[in-house]
């Protein structure tokens, strides 16, 4: 894909985002099949002054390694990732998906396995990043697979993914900070608050921020982005979602999944789809069956459900939260090889009550 937009899209990833300086060194992660997006990366880095590395991944080669590693190459961490993740300054990855349903047929415990020996890595970033040691962004470039995951054509599915991030912008930057000022807004009036309950045809949950801190997502770790989020109180979450929208995952879409939790815990879950991947990832470990994440998303530039999760968090109107790790920038300390987010649709006849006063409605915010 030629198009001129890619270079303000990687203007946004590298100036705003990240804010790249001179001599930083910058990891550029990415699936060929993002090869466009990723030498535009690429080029911006160089331009800024930084010291790009750059560390291609490839859907084929993914999944032949899932099929045919052994237990002991599951587990290996190649050394050269794991010196990247402790000392570099900057963490840029251009995903992308050929197929998204290529891990079909991927045994759910053995993507598990991988998943969690792996873990090491994120927590890294996840701590380095609350600690102001590592800058990082995630992105995800349009193909003929997404789109048709999101029922468009190649050339909608473009336009949708330049308009989310506002790449297709005269001054992007602006736009993003526009945004930010809007969350900051709602944050500053959260702040000091605890309890939180929210209620609807597909949610009636309780849980508590007391002691949290709500980070303002403007496009500087997700691009797209748009949502404020927080870690609950491990233990405070009570009550009953039923989340609206599949949740695709390692390649397997899981549909109509329902949680119920109890002082924090997960303890009755089921889905209409793919139920094995929903307890696998509920049971990888002791901490897996609590919220990590919860969040309300901001964009209303994504105005529907596409099938891939970095743009279907943010949709204006919804709610989503993350079983599994939490961001320890938020207050949270639960620790787990997972963060699985999943979406709740609040647009009708739905509430969320703040310390008993109407905080938003039907998908708006009331204060």
């Amino acid at each position: 894909m030629n198009d001129p937009r890619i270079e303000k899209w990687a203007d946004i990833l590298v100036n705003y985002s990240t804010k790249v300086q001179p001599g930083e060194w910058v990891g550029i992660l990415g699936d060929v099949a993002a090869l466009p997006l990723i030498r535009a990366v690429y080029t911006a880095v160089v331009k800024a002054g930084g010291n790009p590395a750059l560390m291609l991944s490839d859907e084929y080669m993914n999944r032949q390694f899932l099929r045919d590693a052994n237990d002991d190459q599951l587990a290996w961490l190649d050394p050269s990732q794991s010196l990247y993740y402790d000392q570099a300054d900057v963490y840029i990855r251009c995903g992308a998906y050929a197929n998204t349903r290529a891990g079909t047929s991927i045994d759910a415990q053995r993507a598990q396995k991988l998943q969690a020996a792996r873990s090491p890595w994120l927590a890294t970033r996840m701590r380095r990043a609350a600690e102001g040691a590592m800058k990082w962004v995630g992105t995800l470039y349009p193909t003929e697979g997404l789109a048709q995951e999101a029922g468009m054509s190649l050339e909608e599915y473009e336009d949708f993914v330049f308009a989310a991030t506002f790449a297709d912008r005269d001054d992007p930057m602006a736009a993003w900070r526009e945004l930010g000022a809007m969350q900051q807004q709602k944050i500053d009036w959260l702040h000091g608050k605890s309890q939180v309950k929210l209620q609807g045809s597909n949610i009636d949950l309780e849980l508590s921020i007391a002691g949290r801190t709500f980070i303002n997502a403007c496009g500087e770790r997700n691009m797209p982005d748009g949502e404020i989020f927080t870690g609950p109180v491990e233990d405070s979450v009570n009550g009953w979602v039923r989340f609206s929208y599949p949740s695709v995952v390692q390649g397997r879409s899981v549909e109509g999944i329902q949680l119920k939790f109890e002082n924090g815990k997960v303890t009755e879950a089921s889905a209409e789809k793919n139920e094995d991947l929903l307890y696998a990832q509920l049971d990888a470990d002791e901490r897996s069956r609590y919220l990590g994440e919860f969040a309300i998303g901001t964009n209303f530039g994504i105005d529907r459900f596409t099938g891939t999760i970095l743009f279907d968090e943010k949709i204006g109107g919804t709610v989503h939260m993350a079983i599994g790790a939490g961001y320890p920038d938020t207050g949270s300390i639960n620790k787990s090889a997972v963060h699985w987010d999943m979406i709740c649709d609040m647009r009708q006849d739905s509430r969320i009550h703040v310390d008993g006063a109407l905080f938003y409605e039907n998908g708006e915010f009331k204060v």
